[in-house]
């Protein structure tokens, strides 16, 4: 069990399940969508009565995910395939409407389904700055390591200057970073 390392304690059964989003239904993925631990049953029907559409997507993710960009060339760096799925009732559910996808893992699914046309598939989609978003308006993301594939997803969706100045006032003002992290939510 990957826990971070501001856990002290050894792995434990427990971890298993509280490692989980609650809304997790299919098996296949080395990690948890970390934005997504944020939230419980209650929360999500409190956002329901408020109006909000929620809407399913499965990404796998797969340990290249976590993986450093390792060359001094961005687009030199490769990402492993992770299979993804996004029913056909999500599609309609979220067509035409300011789309909040609640971490990289929802994003990349949507993204690489609109790019490919294929609502399920495996993708290796690399987010940099300057990629052409087309589906996610909004993204609520936990705070990501340096020289990570998913820092620069964050900076590609919300500006470079602008995430790294939240990143400066997240270690300023000593915010938790990895999966049990503090998150943040970032418009385009």
């Amino acid at each position: 069990m990957p826990l971070p390392p501001y856990i002290r304690h050894a792995p434990q059964a427990e971890d298993a399940e509280r490692y989980q989003t609650v809304y997790a239904r299919v098996p296949g993925a080395v990690a948890a969508p970390t934005a997504g631990l944020h939230f419980d049953a209650g929360m999500l029907k409190k956002l329901e009565r408020k109006g909000a559409t929620l809407a399913n997507v499965t990404l796998h993710v797969g340990f290249g995910t976590f993986q450093p960009v390792r060359v001094d060339q961005i687009e030199a760096h490769r990402m492993h395939r992770e299979r993804y799925s996004v029913p056909p009732s999500t599609m309609q559910a979220i067509k035409g409407k300011r789309v909040l996808a609640v971490g990289t893992t929802s994003l990349r699914a949507l993204e690489a389904a609109a790019l490919s046309g294929a609502l399920e598939g495996e993708t290796d989609l690399f987010i940099t700055p300057g990629f052409d978003f087309r589906v996610v308006k909004r993204l609520l993301t936990n705070f990501h390591l340096p020289k990570s594939t998913l820092l620069m997803l964050a900076c590609a969706f919300g500006g470079k200057d602008q995430v790294l100045r939240a990143y400066s006032h997240a270690i300023a003002e000593r915010y938790r970073f990895f999966s049990y992290g503090d998150a943040m939510l970032i418009e385009r």
